[in-house]
C-alpha cells in the first residue's frame, strides 16, 4: 500500500512529561529510506533475507553483547522495515534490573491533548 497522506494520519504518540531517556522498555520502528525492500522477502509466509537483512540481525543481537545496562526482547525485521523491544536498565555490569514502567492512560490528567480520531 503507498502511503497516501489525505488518508495516512501520524499521530504523536509520546506521552508528555515523560522521560525517554531513562531505564525501560521500549518499542522501536526502523524503516528504509522510501520504503524499499532491502532487508529481504516474504516467501511462502517465510522472510528471505537479503545481505542487508543478515546484517541488520547480526547487528541488533551484537547490541546486546556489547552494551550491558540493554536486554534483549522480541524483535522482527521485514522486508523495508524492523521492529524491536528494547530494556534498558539501570544495571551496567549485567544488562538486568529495575525496570522504570511508564505512566498508563489512567494516571494521566489529559491522554489525548487531541482529539483521537481511528
Amino acid at each position: 500500500m503507498k502511503y497516501n497522506p489525505d488518508s495516512h494520519h501520524r499521530r504523536l504518540i509520546r506521552l508528555k512529561g515523560y522521560d525517554y531517556s531513562g531505564h525501560g522498555a521500549y518499542f522501536i520502528t526502523l524503516c528504509t529510506h522510501d520504503k524499499k525492500c532491502l532487508f529481504g522477502d516474504i516467501v511462502h509466509g517465510q522472510m528471505k533475507f537479503t545481505q542487508y537483512g543478515e546484517i541488520v540481525k547480526i547487528e541488533w543481537l551484537k547490541t546486546f553483547e556489547i552494551r550491558k545496562n540493554l536486554a534483549l526482547d522480541e524483535y522482527m525485521i521485514m522486508p523495508n522495515h524492523f521492529h524491536g523491544i528494547i530494556i534498558i536498565t539501570d544495571n551496567e555490569s549485567d544488562g538486568r534490573g529495575t525496570l522504570q514502567r511508564a505512566p498508563t492512560l489512567s494516571n494521566l490528567e489529559n491522554p489525548f491533548p487531541i482529539p483521537y480520531r481511528p
